[in-house]
């Protein structure tokens, strides 16, 4: 066990933890708004910050340059798509969806804004949307933990699933306590650290480490057209930010947008440097490293070659800290999206029958984060539950498929019925799921399928029905709100 990097990490959990705290203190309100969605106040630095950091979980420090270092770039259509998506998501979505948000009741959740587009008092699809939200969020709250006992064990050689129950309880411990403030301040700092240690340890790893895999690397090593499933699954990925609840409630909690503007430069920056260096990571692991070695530490072994000893060894901690805020940053995002969605969409319209007070709605918040966390755990500490990188993939899919086309057309579409989008985010899931079961040896990603199928069913039975003309007006008004 190497002290210096333990230091390190206790030091960078106690200051997660100090943040959690210092929200819990210095709130004032115990309002639902303000702990899902954090009373619409957040500025460009921690939005733009705080959207990237919630998606790139430790995958993008594992996960990805796994798949580089074993494979090649043709796998890095994976982060083509993903920036592509990213970017599109913060120029398509985030500024008519924060408008629409707050003239549609000032909804703080994206169930609630669906229903609410359409001035239905139908709670079938907030009902809908968070069973998938509490399953899909589960699946992928379970790869953060278990990167996090991964990361763990390598480093410090501990058994990894206490590892996954420490991380969770620290992960728990600031969501619980600070809610959506915690969770995006959180994020900035990690956002940032990630952005660091992508930034440097590639760079210095070519100048310092021998080329002991170089000789290794076969030429078509470095193809990018390596075969069309790979290409087309790849771009797939990008459909992925059109629906991911956890991603685009950051759009709906800038306080202008003025400050809308600056945020999405922000983050679509931020995401291209992560993606790239994620990627240049793989290829320098696979340059200078040997070539038997795991390619989900492969980060980890550039650091620790790289940074050793006492002196070095609290760099090195710090660096390494990148996984575990990769993590943590998704995890807690995950678990609040997903109580929130519970809270506001299902325990105070269908259990309370609206009766529920503020500081109900807060504690209900709550102790879901507990309920989603615990299960995640177990998930995580199963050794049959797959790879980080299944993990994520699997969430991702039933995301963009169930809520992406919905999302995109509620925006763009006057046509559109409510039982057009309770039909998308149906079919979207179902086709998604089925086809990872009976499909997937097509080598096709299933967002794909299911965010297509999910696009055609919203706009078929958008045009079987009747349009409401109080609707479209409620669209007109939400296209011309400006603040």
């Amino acid at each position: 066990m190497n002290l210096s990097e333990l230091i390190m990490f206790v030091l960078y959990i106690l200051l997660m933890l100090g943040i959690g705290i210092y929200f819990f203190m210095r709130s004032k309100s115990t309002g639902e708004k303000d702990y899902f969605l954090g009373g619409r106040q957040m500025g460009a630095w921690v939005s733009g910050l705080s959207a990237g950091a919630s998606d790139m979980s430790a995958w993008v420090l594992m996960g990805l340059p796994a798949s580089i270092f074993a494979a090649g770039l043709g796998k890095s259509w994976i982060a083509i798509g993903l920036f592509i998506g990213y970017a599109l998501s913060w120029i398509l979505v985030a500024p008519r969806l924060r408008s629409f948000s707050v003239v549609c009741g000032d909804s703080i959740t994206i169930p609630q804004f669906l229903t609410n587009r359409f001035l239905s008092k139908n709670r079938s699809l907030q009902v809908i949307s968070a069973v998938i939200f509490l399953v899909a969020y589960t699946v992928y709250a379970a790869s953060s933990i278990k990167a996090c006992g991964t990361l763990f064990h390598t480093v410090l050689g501990v058994d990894p699933r206490p590892a996954m129950y420490v991380a969770a309880i620290i992960i728990i411990g600031y969501t619980f306590l600070g809610g959506f403030n915690a969770v995006c301040w959180t994020d900035f700092f990690q956002g940032m650290l990630m952005l660091g240690a992508l930034l440097i340890v590639p760079i210095i790893a070519t100048l310092t480490l021998g080329g002991s895999g170089s000789d290794s690397v076969p030429a078509e090593y470095f193809t990018l057209f390596t075969n069309m499933q790979d290409v087309i699954s790849g771009l797939g990925w990008g459909l992925g930010y059109f629906g991911m609840p956890h991603i685009i409630i950051r759009f709906m909690s800038i306080k202008s947008q003025k400050e809308l503007k600056k945020a999405s430069c922000i983050g679509i920056c931020w995401n291209f440097l992560i993606l790239t260096f994620s990627v240049l990571v793989g290829v320098v692991g696979r340059r200078v490293m040997n070539e038997g070695i795991d390619g989900s530490i492969v980060f980890i072994t550039m650091v620790r070659s790289i940074f050793s000893g006492p002196v070095l060894g609290l760099i090195s901690g710090l660096l390494l800290s990148a996984i575990l805020a990769g993590a943590m940053s998704t995890a807690d995002s995950q678990l609040l999206a997903a109580s929130s969605a519970f809270a506001s969409d299902v325990y105070k319209p269908l259990i309370r029958k609206g009766k529920s007070t503020d500081r109900e709605m807060l504690w209900a918040g709550r102790w879901v984060v507990l309920a989603i966390a615990a299960v995640a755990l177990m998930i995580a500490a199963d050794p049959d539950s797959g790879t980080i990188m299944n993990l994520v993939e699997n969430a991702w899919g039933i995301f963009g498929a169930a809520f992406g086309p919905v999302i995109l057309l509620s925006l763009y579409w006057k046509r559109m019925t409510f039982s057009g989008a309770a039909a998308g985010v149906v079919v979207g899931a179902a086709v998604d799921v089925l086809w990872l079961m009976f499909l997937s040896s097509t080598g096709i990603y299933e967002i794909i399928p299911g965010f297509f199928a999910g696009l055609l069913a919203c706009v078929f039975v958008s045009l079987s029905g009747r349009t409401d003309s109080a609707v479209e007006k409620l669209f007109d008004k939400c296209v011309a709100y400006k603040d």
